[in-house]
């Protein structure tokens, strides 16, 4: 675990249509989080054909595709202690209605088809992730908070 580990979230189509980006971003930044890179794209079907590699031969492939790219998505990587494990249970299950009320997907939203982001699920899928997303790098900072959020080793 470490302070530096970063993870890759990005808002899908229906949470930017529903309005949702502040809340959700605001639920990272009062976490403790420190946003490192974030971009609004109306990313490509072969840019995300890339990003969802792992699930190109299961059934509902093609119409995640469709739908991500249906409009635009924020991209964001979030930097701080167990970034991923944590974000993905900020974020809640992958089915919102086993999300418990709290988690993002638990307080927003109803179906599978629709759970308003993503999140990695490794350090490994995050660093890849944004390779993906950020070719460009992320920006390096030091936030004044800090040493309110972390204790010094």
């Amino acid at each position: 675990m470490s302070v530096e580990e970063r993870t890759y979230i990005m808002i899908k189509p229906d949470g930017v249509q529903r309005n949702l980006v502040g809340k959700i971003i605001a639920r990272f930044e009062e976490r403790g989080y420190k946003l490192v890179a974030m971009k609004f794209v109306h990313a490509s079907p072969e840019h995300l054909e890339k990003h969802y590699a792992d699930l190109k031969n299961k059934p509902f492939f093609p119409g995640l595709i469709k739908y991500m790219a249906a409009g635009p998505v924020v991209a964001m990587v979030w930097q701080g202690l167990d970034a991923v494990k944590t974000g993905r249970v900020m974020l809640g299950a992958t089915n919102p209605l086993q999300s418990p009320i709290g988690s993002i997907r638990g307080d927003y939203c109803l179906a599978v088809g629709r759970n308003i982001c993503h999140g990695s699920d490794s350090v490994e899928s995050a660093e890849k992730e944004i390779k993906l997303w950020f070719p460009e790098g992320t920006v390096e900072w030091t936030s004044a908070m800090e040493s309110w959020i972390f204790e010094e080793n």
